[in-house]
């Protein structure tokens, strides 16, 4: 039997998680009630600031982001996005911490954050009890899980 027959291996998506990872500094910067401001994000993600004003164009033509002389703001659809993004990490978080007793790896976090979808994230949820606060003591999104299970 051939290889390929057993497994089906995927290429990562970079342009996909990099757009995650902006939303996802957006939404972060959001939540500790800092300004959204490019130096803040560009230190953030460790790129420059013609990168981060570069995504941020991007970001708004893809109606992610209101981005503007007024500055950076979610759109719904931004601020869905980079609410699961946090909800993922966080879950993942907890996975690591209360359920698997392993040291967080926030790299390996990271990884895998982008590559869940929304049923295995609820999966993963409901597996631990819909915790809503991460071992960081951050407030975890709710998802619909949540709000069934309460």
């Amino acid at each position: 039997m051939d290889v390929l027959d057993e497994e089906t291996l995927f290429v990562g998506t970079a342009e996909a998680e990099h757009v995650e990872m902006y939303l996802k500094a957006i939404w972060l910067l959001k939540e500790r009630g800092e300004e959204v401001k490019i130096s803040t994000i560009a230190k953030m993600l460790n790129v420059r600031q013609p990168s981060v004003v570069q995504m941020l164009k991007k970001l708004n033509a893809k109606n992610l982001v209101t981005y503007n002389k007024a500055g950076v703001r979610l759109t719904d659809e931004g601020q869905t996005i980079g609410s699961s993004m946090m909800r993922n990490s966080r879950l993942l978080e907890v996975l690591m911490d209360s359920a698997l007793k392993v040291d967080i790896d926030e790299e390996m976090v990271c990884g895998i954050e982008h590559h869940m979808n929304k049923q295995f994230t609820d999966a993963l949820c409901t597996m631990l009890k819909h915790p809503r606060t991460s071992p960081h003591g951050k407030e975890i999104p709710m998802g619909e899980c949540c709000k069934s299970a309460s």
